[in-house]
């Protein structure tokens, strides 16, 4: 019995990403577009809890009133969520953000939505987790500026109300407020901030949740090389790539400064302007682009993507098919992130004690 053209195409699809069959997960019947995007992506978890690192109500409790409170660093004005703002997707919308005292970072701060499924934090891969970035961030001196983890707990402990939530997080712990702990609460309320977006409603079968434009530029994307570094859950965010592969990748941007990457972690000449490849997950609503936000608008990136990584002159058409697939990965802010806690009591009391003397 010969096989339509349909069916022939999709054959051919399903032996090049080695996924057609039984344990592809891939719908029998799908069209041939959805079979090739099913064999390269997959949608978003309900969380991103693991064995390791659980998601708890009492840890996601925790670990939110943590995320929004910036009395814990060093002069009373820094927490997760002024370079993570709700408002703006988990961003800040600066090219670099500021830390505690007006401190500049050295880099853009990415999302935290949906950031605990990448492969490791950070742009150049130096935290293992989002546990491990958020733990490290208590000491950072542009973060919170604490000059160790003693002083950052002893703040947290003179908040009234935080030492209970620590022990009804980590009841087995004799001594709960740690700075481990801090790690694991926040990690674990981060690991909740999934965005399902019309993209994942495609993935699991439901062709009609993309517009035909979105679809286009999905095989754009995938027809380019996009795809060969943005691909898995987070349509990115699980390998490292050299950013500038054809050219010199300050050239096309404007960088006022040139960032070695990777390298400057590992001093591995192979890891010279290294990054880890970002997640593009409501990438439409994190402007500015690139480790150093030194890229304002997402046509822009996109077309500098082709040309530094791929070699590739896009033209204005295939700038916007691709923008419309990159529109469709923009889900909704999880409503515990979209509005702040209550925070524990005891804040005036605590608050007053870091102020300094005058």
């Amino acid at each position: 019995m010969k096989s339509s053209k349909p069916e022939l195409l999709a054959g051919v699809i399903g032996l090049l990403f080695g996924t057609l069959g039984a344990s592809s997960g891939i719908a029998a019947g799908a069209s041939p577009e959805l079979q090739q995007a099913q064999a390269i992506f997959k949608p978003l978890p309900k969380d991103m809890g693991t064995a390791e690192f659980p998601v708890t109500p009492a840890r996601v409790t925790l670990g939110r009133a943590l995320f929004f409170d910036p009395r814990i660093s060093l002069d009373g004005t820094v927490s997760c969520a002024r370079c993570h703002q709700p408002s703006l997707y988990g961003t800040d919308a600066l090219p670099t953000s500021v830390g505690v005292k007006d401190r500049a970072n050295p880099r853009n701060a990415p999302t935290v939505l949906n950031a605990a499924e990448e492969f490791v934090a950070h742009w150049r891969g130096d935290r293992k987790n989002v546990e491990d970035q958020a733990t490290k961030a208590l000491i950072g001196p542009p973060s919170f500026g604490q000059p160790d983890f003693a002083a950052a707990m002893a703040k947290i402990e003179a908040i009234e109300g935080y030492p209970a939530m620590f022990k009804q997080a980590f009841p087995n712990d004799k001594n709960p407020v740690t700075a481990e702990n801090w790690g694991k609460a926040i990690g674990a309320y981060e690991r909740t901030l999934v965005t399902p977006a019309p993209f994942d409603a495609y993935l699991k079968g439901d062709v009609k949740a993309l517009s035909p434009a979105a679809v286009s530029g999905m095989q754009k994307f995938i027809s380019t090389g996009c795809a060969s570094c943005h691909g898995g859950v987070g349509v990115g965010g699980g390998m490292y790539q050299k950013f500038g592969l054809t050219e010199d990748y300050w050239k096309a941007t404007g960088s006022k400064k040139i960032d070695t990457g990777r390298f400057d972690v590992t001093r591995n000449p192979a890891d010279m302007y290294v990054f880890k490849v970002p997640s593009l997950r409501n990438v439409a609503m994190t402007a500015p682009y690139f480790h150093d936000g030194s890229v304002a608008t997402l046509p822009e990136a996109v077309r500098i993507m082709g040309q530094v990584q791929l070699g590739r002159k896009l033209d204005s058409k295939d700038v916007e098919e691709i923008v419309a697939f990159l529109n469709s990965l923009t889900g909704t802010v999880p409503k515990n992130f979209a509005t702040p806690p209550t925070l524990p009591a005891g804040a005036f009391r605590a608050a007053q004690q870091s102020l300094p003397n005058h």
